[in-house]
């Protein structure tokens, strides 16, 4: 028996070895291999390179063979292409779950097309993010289109004023595709980010009874998401997120287009902006998609030279660097240092100073307009140069992680089977040479991101100008009556017991085993923590205190140069400290709340209700419904960081007592809301959506009663919650999904799920 993987790396080549036989148990058939260019040996190197590949050709051999009678894998894969194939498979389909299925096998098809040429290297990243874009737009659009002719005869076609003429006329919905969709630079394996639209009010013509326009349209994007989403037994098309539409997962599925401008004129966040920058008409009426485009312009690109886009840019990076931290994500090539999200945030500063003025960067792609940055001057050639060729080999390795196992992802693998593949695919010999090249090049966009958005550190007083006395101190260097002594002329109330806890945290087993860096990090921090205890009324109490903290983050020492580096948030630490051991525990228990005390503005000012919800709804945006373990874990931070902020500022004054009830019952309030969207999102997504007694969707039609303290806006810091549930769905009536319940079965669930979130132990 011939060994076509003979020539593959040798993990790679086991690998192969042992599923050849699976995948083809009568041998490579003929036809996969009729094309001069593609011989046993390419075929192994695929199957090295992709889990996806495999599993495709062992159980949908029939599938692959239909798209090589198609096109050739060596020929590109053209829009024109997909259109057609599209069609071929819309031909067959004659009612809503052939719809699905078809939309499904698509899928399937032009996945193994465009992961094989890119993780082959056949395709440039041109080719990928054009065909992948182009993919995602013709399933929206084909799905939109059939959809929204079956929905006109269900409920009739909705007319209203022409956005063009004025005159009225059948309106049709528009779909913006936002981040990288709307910039036509999609992910192999991504989800999409869509806002619906509509011209105006109005309502429906020719069927059984009139129905409102908006009414119209949102049962029309309800279809529209369960046609992309939902999980059959083909799989699914795109995960679909739709919260970054107004007022987010609680805004209207669908929004007329004067809604659309009058939330963005009067309440567009600044990070909405910037969400903005890439969005474009993907699917639906394109011509009065561009009327709604140009009402939106003036909210994205300012007429003036805007700088504070850099501040609102700087906000969202800590926010993200946060998160980096919480979920240890340094080895995410997208969020961690030097990473996608950086060089993304370069180019959309400059489009959000400067693009009002320079019309030049009024396009979507990152790449075009780093030409243009060039072009006019505003970033240096070997900038340019290197943001150009970081962002290249950064997405490349992006599609290269995605494509093993067609699974969004943009974590570095770990285990060396799938490091060799990585590897391979990005032309190296060894995993440590393709580790190198990407450490250089992340370094040199963190170098950048820091030289144009990051903040500048202030010239603060370091541990360099400390009294060597505190050195000695802890580093056990003084003698212990000396040691007391010094601490005693000091201000420290109670130095021997200081003394002893000192001595108790050098012997902690922790302490003896930590590493060289973490051992010099601790070394650097505890003279610095001794001397800034100086400052409070009570140094022996507040340290006991704080040591509690030193002990949780020996194993995590960013957090102690967080504190070196930022001297504000160590006057945060001791003072809260020093005035309240119920914060000194809760920052020991989620070190992460150390964040929170780099600034004192919002420390000591919590934001009210309305800034709550923003808030919430940003950190949840990079969180899919369905990973409800890392929404669980994101909401009882924000909780945490928010109760840390009502509790500091009553400390401080800032807060009146008699308002600290209220807002420690809006962030509960702001918690629950975004509870039942995740909850009922999870089930409609296996169920389908509850119906109300004429047959239509349910929105939630959910209201939760809160009693006692709740219900009475008392809620202290420790307070339960006493809930009660309503739903005003047909109790009589089932889901409209494929596993269809009850409706009373579905918010019997849907209350269990909540009471799930609210209460499950997470880690922190």
């Amino acid at each position: 028996m011939s060994e076509p993987w003979h020539s593959l790396p040798e993990p790679l080549a086991d690998d192969v070895a042992r599923c050849w036989h699976s995948v083809f148990p009568d041998g490579v058939p003929g036809w996969l291999i009729s094309d001069d260019e593609i011989s046993e040996a390419v075929v192994a190197d695929a199957l090295s390179r992709s889990l996806f590949l495999r599993e495709t050709l062992e159980r949908h051999p029939e599938q692959v063979l239909t798209l090589l009678e198609s096109r050739l894998l060596t020929e590109p894969t053209t829009p024109e292409y997909l259109k057609q194939r599209w069609q071929d498979y819309l031909n067959e389909v004659d009612g809503e779950p052939a719809l699905h299925s078809a939309l499904r096998r698509f899928r399937r098809e032009s996945q193994f097309r465009m992961i094989w040429r890119d993780l082959m290297r056949w395709a440039d990243l041109a080719e990928t993010m054009a065909a992948t874009s182009a993919f995602a737009d013709i399933c929206i659009d084909g799905a939109l289109d059939w959809l929204y002719r079956d929905s006109c005869e269900q409920y009739g076609t909705p007319k209203g004023a022409d956005p063009v003429t004025g005159e009225e006329a059948d309106q049709k919905m528009v779909v913006l595709g936002m981040g990288k969709l709307g910039g036509r630079e999609l992910n192999v394996s991504s989800d999409i980010d869509l806002i619906f639209a509509f011209p105006g009010k109005g309502e429906t013509h020719g069927g059984p009874r009139p129905l409102d326009n908006q009414q119209f349209f949102i049962r029309l994007g309800q279809r529209l998401i369960q046609a992309l989403d939902q999980i059959t037994a083909d799989g699914f098309v795109f995960r679909v997120d739709m919260r970054l539409r107004p007022y987010g997962q609680s805004g209207a599925l669908a929004l007329s287009f004067a809604a659309l401008e009058t939330y963005y004129q009067d309440q567009g966040r600044d990070w909405e902006r910037y969400a903005m920058v890439k969005a474009r008409v993907v699917a639906g009426d394109q011509r009065a998609g561009q009327v709604l485009m140009e009402s939106l312009r003036p909210f994205v690109y300012r007429k003036y030279i805007d700088f504070s886009a850099f501040e609102s840019l700087r906000s969202m990076k800590a926010m993200i660097g946060r998160e980096v931290r919480r979920k240890g994500l340094e080895n995410n090539i997208k969020l961690g240092s030097g990473g996608i999200r950086e060089i993304e945030f370069v180019v959309q500063a400059f489009q959000l100073i400067r693009g009002g003025r320079d019309r030049e960067l009024q396009q979507r792609k990152l790449l075009v307009i780093l030409q243009e940055l060039e072009a006019l001057e505003l970033l240096p050639s070997p900038v340019v140069r290197e943001l150009r060729d970081a962002y290249v080999f950064l997405r490349n390795l992006e599609h290269a992680l995605q494509g093993v196992e067609d699974k969004q992802t943009q974590l570095l693998p770990e285990d060396d089977l799938s490091r060799a593949r990585v590897a391979t695919i990005m032309g190296f010999e060894s995993w440590q040479a393709c580790e190198e090249t990407l450490r250089e090049h992340r370094a040199r966009v963190a170098t950048h991101f820091s030289n144009i958005i990051a903040t500048e550190e202030g010239e603060e007083e370091g541990p360099a100008s400390l009294d060597e006395g505190w050195f000695e101190l802890w580093l056990a260097e003084m003698d212990e009556n000396t040691a007391i002594g010094w601490l005693k002329s000091r201000g420290y109330e109670n130095p021997e017991r200081t003394v002893a806890e000192l001595a108790e945290l050098r012997d902690n087993r922790t302490v003896q085993t930590l590493q060289t860096q973490g051992r010099k990090r601790l070394n650097q921090f505890m003279p610095v923590l001794l001397e800034a205890l100086t400052r409070v009324e009570n140094p022996s109490e507040t340290l006991s205190r704080v040591l509690q903290l030193v002990e949780a983050i020996l194993r995590r020492t960013a957090y102690m140069v967080l504190l070196l580096e930022n001297p504000g948030a160590r006057t945060q630490l001791v003072g809260l400290c020093s005035e309240s051991p119920w914060i000194a525990r809760q920052l020991a228990e989620t070190p992460l709340l150390l964040d929170e005390l780099l600034n004192a503005e919002s420390l000591y000012h919590p934001p009210a209700k309305a800034e709550l919800q923003d808030d919430l709804r940003q950190q949840m945006l990079r969180i899919p419904f369905e990973d409800l373990e890392e929404q669980m874990e994101s909401l009882r931070h924000f909780k945490k960081a928010h109760i840390l902020r009502v509790a500091a500022s009553e400390l401080k004054g800032t807060l009146p007592l008699m308002k600290v009830s209220d807002y420690l019952t809006w962030i509960a309030e702001v918690v629950l809301d975004h509870v039942v969207d995740v909850a009922f999102s999870n089930l409609v997504s296996r169920h389908g959506y509850p119906r109300r007694a004429d047959g239509s969707a349910c929105d939630t039609d959910f209201t939760i009663i809160g009693y006692g303290k709740l219900g009475g806006i008392e809620l202290g810091y420790t307070s339960d919650l006493d809930l009660v549930f309503v739903h005003q769905a047909d109790p009589q009536l089932a889901t409209d999904g494929d596993k269809p319940i009850d409706n009373a079965v579905f918010y019997t669930r849907l209350g269990q799920r909540i009471v799930h979130i609210l209460s499950t132990q997470t880690p922190s």
